[in-house]
Order: structure tokens, then sequence, then C-alpha cells
């Protein structure tokens, strides 16, 4: 499979782990990181969250999980071949069995969601399988600094459930991002930020195409230091 490039980094990529896709170039562009001093990414994947993260704070460090083998050794050599790899660690181990004292000042996942599918590579990487939303929000609360902010992206139909779980927990709304594809259509996602304080809710909307694969001026704005845009001929 083909790698990804991006501006500062390049994306190794492998047929048993789920691709650079959408959802993980909007968490790493869109994830409060600003004040963060330690990340922890649940479900790293090919790694391009923690990567767009430590390119966007350079004072981060990063601990990077994953249940599946292939996707911790693609991560690794991903996380290596970056120009911030002095910064960037990662494990391969299930987290509902992580276990540490460190506390984490941003937590970030783009947790898996589908309640069916028949590949293999999605049953772990994309159903709520291994890990269900309960688990990840009661146990990110755990590890969170007392500032700590848990981000994720999850389908908008998912997220009543998603934040009725969350506030069951402990966990406060402090950002709500609706996605959506293309200017009038239905919400198609939703970026959420949680924190163990509670805040003024921050609500904002985000288009990613103006027009059938033609960029929104505001997410050609995102991800500006990023992707490497094809010039209009």
């Amino acid at each position: 499979m083909k790698p990804f490039s991006f501006k500062q980094f390049t994306i190794q990529q492998s047929k048993n782990v789920f691709r650079v896709g959408t959802d993980g170039v909007l968490l790493g562009a869109l994830a409060d990181v600003k004040n963060a001093f330690s990340v922890l990414e649940i479900g790293t994947g090919t790694g391009l969250i923690s990567l767009m993260l430590a390119q966007r704070n350079p004072e981060a460090k990063f601990l990077g999980i994953d249940i599946n083998k292939d996707a911790a050794e693609l991560t690794k050599v991903n996380f290596q071949n970056a120009p911030f790899f002095s910064r960037l660690k990662n494990i391969h181990q299930d987290f509902k069995d992580f276990e540490t004292e460190q506390e984490f000042d941003l937590i970030v996942s783009n947790p898996p969601y589908f309640e069916v599918s028949d590949s293999e590579k999605d049953k772990i990487a994309r159903q709520t399988v291994e890990l269900n939303f309960r688990q990840l929000i009661v146990k990110s609360s755990q590890m969170l600094s007392k500032k700590g902010i848990l981000s994720v992206i999850i389908p908008a139909e998912a997220g009543n459930n998603f934040m009725t779980t969350a506030y069951e927990s402990g966990m406060y709304l402090v950002r709500k991002i609706i996605v959506k594809g293309i200017e009038n259509s239905k919400v198609k996602r939703l970026v959420l930020e949680f924190s163990k304080s509670e805040k003024r809710l921050e609500e904002s909307e985000l288009i990613i195409e103006k027009s059938p694969r033609q960029y929104s001026d505001q997410y050609l704005e995102l991800t500006k230091e990023f992707h490497v845009f094809k010039k209009e001929s």
C-alpha cells in the first residue's frame, strides 16, 4: 500500500491496518493540544493523530497504545521515521489492561464504533468489540491530569450515547464540533472534548467540502500545515 505523505512526515500504510482517513486528520488538527505536555493516544492505527499533534506542539511527549500487533508495529515505524521521533513512544497492549502512574494532559482516540463488519481488520479497528465507549471514558478519566482533556471523534449518531456515558462517569463536555461532509448535509461526525471540571461549552461547525471533491476554505485552512494539496490547473 502506498505511503501517505504530509508536509513534515510520511505515513507508511498496511493492508492489515486501517489506513489514513479524514477522521484521523480532523482529530489531529482539532484536538486541544496547546497546553499539553503529556499525551496518550488510544488505538494508534498508523500513528497519524499523534504525529499531527507532535507537529502542533513541540513541547509535548506522546505515548501510543494499540491492541492490534500490526498497528503497533506500523506506528513504531512511522514514529521512528518522523522528525519528532524523540518525543514519541508506542506499545502493543490492550488499553483495558494498561496500567500507569502517569497522568496525561490530553488523551485522544478515534474509537471503534461500527456494530457490524465483515472485515477482519475492521473487527478490532472499527467495532466496539474490544473496547466500548464506557470502558474508554472511565479508564481515560482515571488517567487524566487535573486539567486534562479527553478528545474523540465519533459518528454523529453515537453522540448522545457517548455524551451521556461521559456525564455519568463524571466528565463534562467542554467542546463540541459538528462536522458535515458538505454544506446543507446532515451532521456526519462529532469532535467532542471532555474535562473533569465543568467549563463553558465551546461549539462550532466544520464543513469538509464546498462541493463534491472540492475542499472547503475552512478545511484547507485547518489542514494547511499538514496536507500537500495539488495545485488546481
